[in-house]
């Protein structure tokens, strides 16, 4: 029983839910007292009409049933089981040992039939015990997936710069903690794979690592995903369905775009949170839930809280450990690595025959400003790699933007300073060159004030100060 339990500690899930249904209250008693010994989750009821009630507010693994019962049969459970719940594995067990029975058991659709007898506790054990080790390999493929990918590179974090490497030291900090994290950063900056990183090197590491883009569902919709549904919940809930919350047990769910989830999924959100249990839609009953939950966005959350778009409350408990990830533009010094990286990654998918970047063309990827970021920079690579014909990618295969890019066009040209005789209006000049910058910046940043600040290297409350300053 300890190597049992250690098993299920080492790999983050929790060991299968069970309903057992029998008249016989000695029966249920037994059956409980011994999968609840084995770490089990175990509910026990003594009619088909409790079982239903139970199936209809909750989601079990693994369904053990008598046949003959007062009123409604084991059988009658089994067809309502398969309707609604079809992903339980459904075991039948009788007094009879008839084979017409087991062969009509069988046919209706159960997983296991067993006879009531001396061995019935041990036919059951390891009938569990079966079904245990099928959810535990489904899930050690699903990890051994996300090995492979990161062996191949396809989810490393590259850069060796600075702020990249007070971000390895971040990640290797926080993974070992069970804290949730809100990663905060541009567009096409990596979120994704620092929150995989963290995950990767957690306790949890082979557990879920779930991903949902907040920002892409309906409320009715995320709500759905997110805490799951019971059949009949609403129009087209046909069976029941477990969410992403009850999937990502033991692991962890990334909740990307959470910045635009709206007030009323907040306020669910933060229950969750705060008691962790969720509730599927349309159930009577809840059920306790153990994720980290990592979350990011690419919203200024002092400017989302001052205009009321999301609740202080909520930011308080996700960002117990916030990490903001850097535009490309603040680490130069990574654009070299990550061109030669994707190059590397095109030209043997594209088998191309390409071997360098031309000293022109790495100073042309190393002055531009990337508002697009690391994923600006790969598609950037990957067009190069399709339509450079030579051994090294040229000046002639980049995009436009790239290659005529200036600094001082993006601001006015520089300017000589003359004084006159007299002298100038220091101040005046100063408002005057603090005017312009800010009208290039929103300019630049297409109005967006975020951006135009991040622009200016300058906080969003500076840049209200001085567009109010200069009635902007």
């Amino acid at each position: 029983m300890q190597g049992t339990k250690a098993a299920i500690k080492e790999t983050g899930r929790e060991m299968p839910h069970i309903l057992v249904v029998d008249d016989e209250k000695s029966i249920g008693e037994l059956l409980e007292i011994t999968f609840r010994k084995e770490g089990h989750r175990v509910e026990v009821v003594h009619s088909v009409e409790a079982a239903k009630r139970k199936l209809e507010s909750q989601i079990f693994d693994i369904i053990i049933s008598d046949i003959r019962m007062p009123g409604e049969s084991g059988v009658d459970l089994l067809k309502f089981a398969k309707e609604i719940a079809p992903g339980s594995f459904f075991l039948l067990m009788t007094a009879l040992p008839a084979l017409d029975t087991a062969i009509a058991a069988l046919n209706s659709g159960a997983d296991r039939y067993v006879v009531k007898g001396d061995s019935l506790v041990d036919q059951l054990r390891l009938a569990v015990h079966e079904v245990s080790e099928n959810l535990k390999w489904k899930k050690e493929a699903r990890y051994l997936r996300r090995e492979i990918r990161r062996l191949t590179g396809l989810d490393n974090i590259i850069g060796q710069s600075p702020k990249m490497r007070a971000i390895f030291d971040m990640i290797q900090t926080v993974a070992p903690q069970s804290s949730r994290v809100l990663i905060t950063g541009e567009s096409g900056t990596g979120k994704e794979l620092v929150a995989r990183a963290i995950h990767e090197n957690s306790a949890r590491a082979q557990a879920p690592f779930i991903t949902i883009n907040c920002g892409a569902f309906p409320e009715t919709l995320l709500e759905s995903e997110l805490f799951g549904y019971m059949k009949g919940a609403f129009t087209g809930a046909n069976e029941n369905r477990q969410g992403l919350f009850q999937a990502a047990h033991g692991g962890t769910l990334f909740m990307d775009e959470i910045g635009n989830m709206s007030l009323t999924m907040q306020v669910k959100l933060y229950r969750v949170l705060q008691e962790g249990k969720v509730r599927p839609i349309g159930s009577t009953e809840e059920s306790d839930v153990d994720v980290r939950i990592i979350a990011a966005t690419n919203k200024d959350f002092e400017k989302e809280i001052a205009e009321g778009r999301f609740r202080e409350d909520l930011y308080y408990r996700l960002s117990v450990i916030p990490i903001q990830v850097p535009a490309l533009r603040e680490r130069r010094d990574d654009i070299p690595l990550l061109a030669r990286h994707f190059l590397e990654s095109f030209r043997k998918t594209m088998e191309k025959p390409i071997e360098a970047i031309s000293p022109e063309a790495m100073t042309r990827l190393e002055s531009y400003d990337w508002p697009g970021n690391v994923r600006e920079l790969e598609n950037t690579m990957e067009r190069a790699v399709a339509l450079e014909s030579s051994r090294e990618i040229s000046l002639r295969v980049l995009p436009e933007r790239i290659v005529n890019y200036s600094e001082a066009s993006q601001f006015g040209s520089s300017q000589t300073v003359e004084f006159p005789a007299d002298g100038l209006d220091f101040e005046k000049e100063i408002a005057d060159a603090e005017r312009r910058y800010l009208q290039a910046a929103l300019e630049k940043a297409g109005g967006v004030r975020t951006r135009a600040s991040e622009l200016l290297k300058i906080s969003y409350r500076s840049f209200r100060h001085y567009a109010k300053k200069h009635s902007l």
